[in-house]
């Protein structure tokens, strides 16, 4: 089957919605990956909250802790968001082999020598250094470097996580799987430090992921943020991309 006219990149399960006068509507995630952004985007945010309560309560509850459990289902909820995270990872690694051009690993890791020169002139592009930066369809250099920063933190937490978790049952599965970890931090608290220090990272990520994602939308009218949604993106036919 071939891709609709004016689409590029993956075979869209329907017909590209109709573009405005000078543009052309690209399709570039699979219904895989946008399921796999929301999820993990919602994962994130979930173990952010809770793991920051679970460190340091913002509140308490009167009463037996007993009775009311507050911390016990924080912690339930957090674990929970957990497993989802690392479900969606295993899917994730999985469509770094099987998504199209734009999805797969080659286009997620800033590898060759010429993304390292592009992503150069994308941060003097974003200082305001330069009126004049290459184009992407998909990722371009910097996000690239920032979702595999992201990917490397998220390995760790995971690690640290369940090391953490496996201290509530020192002869289970989790302790035998990750009872390495403790040691190789200097110790359990160590680990704990590590696991809350990382926490910021997505604190500080994800607000400013929301912020750019808003401000390319609103300042180059392409659809970006809905394109995490659909699946398609509204590019100028006047510009040339490096991954065209």
């Amino acid at each position: 089957m071939t891709a609709p006219a004016g689409t590029i990149g993956a075979t869209p399960p329907k017909p590209p919605p109709p573009a405005r006068v000078g543009y052309r509507s690209v399709y570039l995630w699979h219904w895989p990956l946008r399921a796999m952004h929301w999820f993990s985007g919602g994962c994130l945010a979930v173990l952010a909250v809770t793991g920051l309560f679970i460190g340091r309560p913002f509140f308490m509850t009167a009463g037996e802790a007993s009775d009311h459990y507050l911390m016990g289902w924080v912690r339930f909820i957090h674990f929970a968001a957990a497993g989802i995270l690392v479900a969606t990872a295993i899917i994730r690694v999985y469509w770094l082999f099987r998504g199209n051009r734009f999805e797969r690993w080659e286009a997620l890791f800033p590898f060759r020598a010429s993304d390292w020169a592009n992503m150069y002139r994308i941060i003097r592009r974003y200082l305001v250094l330069t009126r004049q930066a290459p184009h992407w369809l998909g990722h371009n250099p910097l996000q690239q470097l920032s979702y595999t920063v992201l990917y490397g933190v998220a390995a760790v937490h995971v690690i640290t996580g369940f090391a953490l978790y496996s201290q509530a049952a020192p002869g289970g599965f989790f302790a035998s799987v990750f009872g390495w970890v403790g040691p190789f931090f200097g110790g359990i608290q160590s680990v704990r430090l590590v696991h809350h220090a990382l926490a910021w990272y997505y604190i500080i990520f994800l607000p400013v992921h929301i912020y750019l994602s808003l401000r390319a939308d609103l300042v180059h009218r392409e659809a970006r943020v809905s394109s995490i949604v659909s699946g398609f993106r509204f590019v100028r036919n006047d510009v040339d991309f490096v991954d065209d």
